[in-house]
């Protein structure tokens, strides 16, 4: 299943800063827009990656998972 997600991102100074609208607390800064995207990218990919791990460490056994359309 692809999801999509929406990156902010904005030119401050010398800076360029990046967020994903959808998800808190996914934010970068580098010194290009091209590194920002690479950045942002890889982020949220850990970000999600995480929170599956976690997700699963919290059900413990004896779970199914089910797909969510929204």
């Amino acid at each position: 299943m692809n999801q999509t997600y929406t990156a902010i991102v904005k030119q401050d100074g010398d800076w360029w800063i990046g967020w994903i609208k959808e998800i808190l607390g996914i934010n970068c800064q580098e010194a290009t827009r091209e590194e920002l995207l690479e950045t942002v990218n890889i982020t949220l990919q850990e970000a999600l990656e995480f929170n599956r791990q976690d997700t699963l460490a919290f059900a413990e056994e004896n779970y199914c998972e089910m797909p969510i359309a929204i």
